[in-house]
């Protein structure tokens, strides 16, 4: 059985979303295997970053395994 990534705090993942989201460490935190592909697009020319951000601002990015964030 895979290992659930804990929980994370919605004002956290806003944080790192804005500072570097870019290099995919948010989607690494919240247990997405696709991180790697944010970093080396850097963040889609950051368009997926934005994207990612107002995800995480209106609750519609979830944990990788479904679960919302804290």
């Amino acid at each position: 059985m895979k290992e659930l990534k804990p929980l994370q705090s919605k004002g956290t993942m806003i944080l790192i979303s804005f500072f570097v989201g870019g290099l995919g460490i948010d989607r690494y935190m919240l247990g997405y295997s696709n991180w790697w592909l944010k970093l080396i697009t850097f963040g889609g020319c950051g368009l997926w970053s934005l994207i990612d951000f107002i995800r995480i601002i209106t609750g519609s990015l979830k944990m990788a395994d479904g679960r919302d964030l804290q």
